[in-house]
């Protein structure tokens, strides 16, 4: 049967609509992935507002049961919650995921608060459930969902996605450059291969797509040590070592435009090719569909 992601939100930080992103997009991240019978949701940026309205368009009968997993309540990845319009239909089911307190529970409530916003979260319709990872797993539906640590200013969280043996990893807001093995190496000689422990690199292991967050080029990121978000180079070296066979570089700088992005990923796809790797890497787009089926 198989499944598909869809992009609906790729941008980092702050959206950024206008003429210089119109092909990647403007809006903040948020990410879908559905089969026949079940829809997870990844981030609840203000590319969520757009899948919403998708998903309401054709409603089962019975109402739609969604599963929302958040990698962190940093506002780009909540800012949309309180536009998703299945969120004010008494016949939805919403599942929020989080830790055993499910601080993003509190957080995306918190967002609705008088002082911001004129709706509040008791008075949305839909039925919204908190639930808490057994350990780092949890099934969704008829997907398996592992939970892990990132490296982001006040923590992230990616998640590993697995159904009839594909597998999908999401991995925004990393700084992977603080977690690498010799530093000065990768400082010194920029083309050399920059490794990883092999903690970071277990949840990667020979997914069919991975996800992850690549925001600076590797002269920009220098000057933004300790932010949280990794260079695109050192994300192709994680896929790499990882036997990743499917790359998406998203959270795209909102300084980018769709020039700058296209240079990042073609600056990539050269690593991948000096490597004599197979590996495929593209652009995150909004509006993108990928179908994984079995293999």
């Amino acid at each position: 049967m198989g499944f598909f992601v869809r992009f609906w939100g790729v941008r980092g930080s702050i959206p950024t609509p206008g003429p210089r992103t119109r092909r990647y997009g403007g809006n903040t991240s948020c990410y879908e992935m559905r089969s026949d019978t079940t829809v997870l949701i990844f981030d609840a940026g203000t590319g969520l507002r757009e899948l919403g309205l998708s998903l309401v368009r054709s409603p089962p009968p019975a109402g739609l049961e969604l599963h929302l997993f958040l990698s962190h309540p940093h506002w780009d990845h909540i800012q949309g919650f309180p536009f998703f319009t299945p969120a004010y239909l008494p016949t939805t089911t919403i599942h929020v995921y989080g830790s055993e307190k499910n601080e993003n529970y509190q957080l995306l409530s918190g967002q609705m608060a008088n002082a911001y916003f004129p709706v509040a979260f008791k008075d949305l319709s839909a039925r919204i459930v908190p639930r808490s990872f057994t350990g780092d797993v949890v099934q969704a539906g008829d997907f398996v969902v592992r939970r892990f640590d990132q490296r982001h200013p006040g923590g992230s969280s990616g998640f590993r996605v697995e159904r009839e043996g594909r597998v999908v990893v999401f991995a925004t807001d990393c700084e992977l450059d603080q977690l690498l093995l010799d530093p000065a190496a990768a400082r010194d000689r920029p083309d050399a291969r920059r490794t990883l422990p092999a903690s970071v690199l277990a949840p990667m292991r020979d997914a069919d797509l991975l996800i992850a967050d690549a925001q600076y080029t590797d002269e920009e990121y220098p000057k933004r040590v300790g932010w949280g978000h990794a260079r695109a180079n050192t994300v192709v070296d994680l896929a790499l070592q990882a036997g990743v066979r499917q790359l998406a570089l998203t959270h795209h700088d909102p300084m980018h435009s769709d020039r700058d992005v296209d240079a990042m990923v073609l600056t990539a796809v050269e690593r991948v090719r000096a490597a004599g790797a197979e590996l495929e890497v593209f652009g995150a787009r909004e509006g993108v569909t990928l179908r994984l089926d079995r293999p």
